[in-house]
């Protein structure tokens, strides 16, 4: 089962029944997982803007590394904290957006933070996204 799948299926071969072991034909099991959202290992160009501990505000250039309705993880050299309050602009690609440049904004809270092996920034960052958010066409005045 991948990670990145919420829940997944076990195959149950045998039933107990007053202390018997029975056989039964396979049936499935349902796995719970914490995560509700389906997450894509999509990688999106983004910009992360906050303020760091110290109240010095931040941006940065980032890759997304997985998304999903509800959160999405990138690396930052930022030194974010849990509960930091970030702003992302990820540029969206154009042939989702039929030819055109088009940004999705939005806000989140930081709610995971990780040593990063493979993406070469100092920290992983695991948001969880706040309901508000807006597509913007590049070029176009934020409102």
């Amino acid at each position: 089962m991948k990670r990145s799948q919420p829940g997944g299926k076990k195959e149950k071969k045998a039933v107990r029944k007053k202390g018997k072991a029975k056989r039964t034909a396979s049936l499935p099991v349902i796995i719970s997982n914490r995560r509700r959202e389906w997450r894509f290992d999509l990688p999106l160009e983004a910009v992360v803007a906050g303020e760091l501990p110290q109240g010095q505000p931040f941006e940065e250039k980032t890759t997304i590394e997985n998304i999903s309705s509800g959160g999405a993880y990138f690396g930052l050299n930022s030194g974010v904290v849990i509960g930091s309050r970030l702003n992302l602009t990820i540029n969206l690609p154009e042939r989702l957006t039929e030819g055109r440049k088009m940004q999705l904004v939005l806000s989140g809270t930081a709610v995971r933070l990780e040593k990063a092996e493979k993406t070469g920034k100092k920290q992983g960052v695991a948001v969880r996204f706040s309901r508000n958010y807006k597509f913007v066409a590049v070029g176009q005045e934020e409102t």
